[in-house]
């Protein structure tokens, strides 16, 4: 079993000591042992604990659930379909949250293509009628 300090576990996760921290500080990252001196010492669980929390939070979960998770993780066996119905429930908000995601990229792109055209054209005027300028070959916005 490997041990680490937080200076090498903030750099593996790319997150920084403070946050690591307050992760420990917030119960968040069961097993954490402190040597006699009470400096953390990391092992791969804890390690796979601060990719699991950064990837709820990415998923943007709060710290009271997240927390909740990572005590359904202690519990053991017998909240595994807690835990899947947690994550079921999680995979449906994602894909809510990418489905925005999409729907803003897509604006993002119009503009692109809207914006692009109208400096193109030296003005507005032509794109916003879905007409061509005059003597420009105008791209469909």
């Amino acid at each position: 079993m490997s041990a680490y300090s937080i200076g090498e576990i903030a750099t593996m996760t790319q997150l920084s000591v403070p946050t690591i921290r307050y992760y420990d500080k917030e119960g968040l990252i069961p097993g954490l042992a402190k040597n006699e001196a009470g400096v953390r010492c990391f092992s791969d669980d804890n390690l796979a604990a601060l990719q699991m929390i950064e990837c709820l939070k990415t998923a943007g979960m709060s710290i009271k659930d997240i927390r909740q998770f990572m005590a359904w993780n202690v519990e053991g066996d017998k909240t595994l379909a807690t835990r899947l119905a947690f994550f079921n429930q999680l995979h449906a908000t994602v894909l809510d949250q990418m489905a925005a995601l999409q729907r803003t990229l897509d604006t993002v792109e119009f503009k692109q293509r809207y914006y692009g055209q109208a400096v193109a054209d030296g003005t507005e005027k032509y794109v916003k009628a879905g007409k061509k300028a005059p003597g420009n070959v105008r791209q469909e916005a």
